[in-house]
């Protein structure tokens, strides 16, 4: 046995060994009922641990110790600094009582490792493209994870869900397209050498009465591992918020899956909220997780409400840890595409800790033509399903793709912040065929772009033998933006092309605007979260600062309450952990 895999499972035997003591303890004691019911499956946490030693490879080597109380702390971080720098840090939690919770799990959350956009020479790839990304599901799990007291996974932090969690004051459309589209350059708070460029694009507004009847299908995991506080009871209380905002002319149908699927509330009503209600806190959790046959079950009821000109729609409650029946990620991935053919959307609302599988939820979301959040606590839910029901169920625009061409005349290289699975190749931009993001009515999206003026010091060593690129267009123009969208019925994509100017000199940040100087700050802390290569001296602390300077009016207090993750975050990064997660 290699060093490392003796090193790593130190502190699993620990765990294991403390499993079967409190086993043998609640086997012992019979005097009230509690410890009667925590005695009655002495085994199950040995199960949980030999299953664990069966599936044992890095990821789950590294993420036992996070249940186990009695793991070895020295022994894990020693285990960590031999470990990829993908994998997270996360501070050790207690292991769960069987008599106050009825399912327990060892820590395997799983989520997508994308490797960060790289830079990019102008004179050998003047053209970016990418997908547009309207989901926020990122920036609620770092939320939780910082609450909770540990810093994220490197991989949970995607910087263009954190930049767009936040509403932006950006212009509304104009004419017959249906968002409107602006930019903004100044200079990088974080580099001298370099400016950000900001892409916004700003979707036309509709109130929720004024949204096209609904047929909705609530399609809830009550899994075993829903059985815990922020599992199914959340469930409960998220989607009764929605249940207040429902209309008459609406429906919604409920669908649950646990080790089989099946239809709890047929298509009713929106105007009978009280049944509806009703069928909502009668779910209870317990048994395994057949995820994909509750998929085809709730496809099933949403085709039989179809509603023609509305909005058809799924929306899926679950942790994501599917384990009955099909459970491949690329099988499930594909199923929500062959369905999104039927005009029937998927929205994706995540729950739960540990056993969260953050890049299945996003992955199904993005599939489905629809949108992920993730459900932190009841505020989150009220922000999805009340303040933003319109950008959440209401799509004004499909297969939204962006497309700059920078001047190599203006601009030596550059390097676009996140959307590095939202990636398209250059020709999929005139592809019909090639599916892309959607944007619900009033969704505020922000693309951001580092980028080297000609003449100033970038991240590539000079090419000995490259000429200089003749640059084209009106002076002072450093790119051309082209975005390509489709109705939300479909049919042949349109394209609108925008210039970008430099202006006249450089805007230092400060002078900026707000929404820029924020989502700068935002941009920043999510670079912080990973490895931080392209921040230099630019520190949390600088973040916190650049953020806090940028407020502005923030009604429902979501930049204010940024500014306390970045102060959160800058405690919990300590040298030892800093070190861990760079190298």
């Amino acid at each position: 046995m290699s060093d490392l895999t003796t090193l790593l499972r130190q502190p699993l035997l620990a765990g294991f060994t403390a499993g079967l003591a409190l086993s043998l303890a609640a086997c012992s004691v019979a005097n009230n009922d509690a410890e009667k019911k925590a005695a009655a499956k002495p085994d199950e946490p040995l199960v949980r641990q030999q299953v664990l030693h069966e599936e044992l490879d890095a990821n789950a080597a590294y993420r036992a110790p996070a249940k186990a109380e009695a793991a070895s702390v020295a022994g894990a971080m020693e285990a960590r600094k031999m470990l990829p720098q993908s994998l997270p840090m996360v501070a050790p939690a207690p292991m769960a009582d069987s008599a106050q919770f009825g399912y327990q799990d060892v820590y395997r959350e799983q989520y997508q490792k994308v490797a960060d956009n790289p830079v990019q020479a102008v004179a050998q790839q003047p053209v970016s493209t990418f997908s547009i990304d309207v989901d926020t599901g990122s920036y609620a799990n770092v939320r939780r994870f910082l609450n909770s007291g540990s810093l994220p996974p490197q991989e949970a932090v995607r910087l263009e869900e954190l930049v767009n969690y936040f509403p932006y004051a950006y212009p509304q459309p104009t004419g017959e397209t249906p968002f409107g589209v602006s930019t903004e350059l100044a200079a990088s708070p974080w580099n001298p050498q370099t400016r950000l460029l900001r892409v916004a694009i700003k979707a036309s507004d509709m109130q929720a009465a004024d949204l096209p009847p609904a047929n909705l299908v609530f399609l809830v995991d009550v899994s075993g591992s829903m059985d815990r506080r922020e599992g199914l009871p959340m469930v409960q209380s998220t989607l009764k918020l929605l249940v207040d905002q429902l209309r008459p002319q609406d429906r919604v149908a409920l669908v649950t899956y646990a080790g089989t699927a099946g239809v709890v509330l047929e298509s009713t009503a929106g105007s009978e909220k009280a049944k509806i209600r009703a069928a909502i806190d009668q779910l209870s959790a317990g048994g395994s997780t057949a995820g994909e046959s509750g998929i085809q079950l709730a496809y099933e009821q949403a085709q039989q409400g179809m509603l023609k000109g509305g909005i058809n729609r799924i929306l899926l409650a679950t942790d994501g840890d599917f384990n009955v029946g099909i459970s491949d990620f690329e099988t499930l991935k594909q199923l929500a595409a062959d369905k999104r053919k039927s005009g029937v959307s998927l929205t994706t609302l995540g729950f739960g800790t540990d056993n969260y599988n953050e890049q299945l939820m996003e992955q199904l979301a993005d599939a489905g033509d629809g949108n992920y959040a993730y459900i932190d606590n009841l505020r989150e839910a009220r922000k999805v399903l009340v303040e933003q029901m319109s950008s959440t169920l209401a799509v004004v625009a499909k297969d939204v793709k962006i497309q700059v061409e920078f001047n190599p005349a203006q601009v030596s290289e550059y390097r676009l912040l996140g959307y590095e699975n939202r990636a398209l190749k250059r020709e999929d931009f005139s592809n019909d065929k090639v599916d892309a993001g959607e944007i619900g009515a009033g969704h505020t999206v922000t693309a951001l772009y580092e980028i080297v003026p000609v003449g100033a010091k970038g991240w590539l060593e000079p090419l000995r033998y490259a000429q200089a690129g003749k640059g084209e267009g009106k002076p002072g123009e450093i790119a051309w933006l082209r975005l390509r969208y489709k109705a939300p019925q479909g049919g042949s994509s349109k394209l609108v092309e925008v210039p970008i100017g430099k202006g006249e000199g450089v805007m230092p940040i400060a002078q900026a605007s707000e929404d820029l100087r924020f989502a700068a700050a935002v941009a920043a802390f999510a670079q912080q979260l990973k490895d931080g290569k392209y921040t230099g001296e630019f520190n949390l602390a600088d973040s916190a600062r650049l953020a806090r300077d940028a407020k502005g009016e923030d009604r429902y207090g979501l930049r204010a309450e940024f500014v306390q993750l970045v102060e959160l975050a800058q405690s919990l990064q300590t040298p030892e952990n800093v070190q861990v997660r760079a190298d």
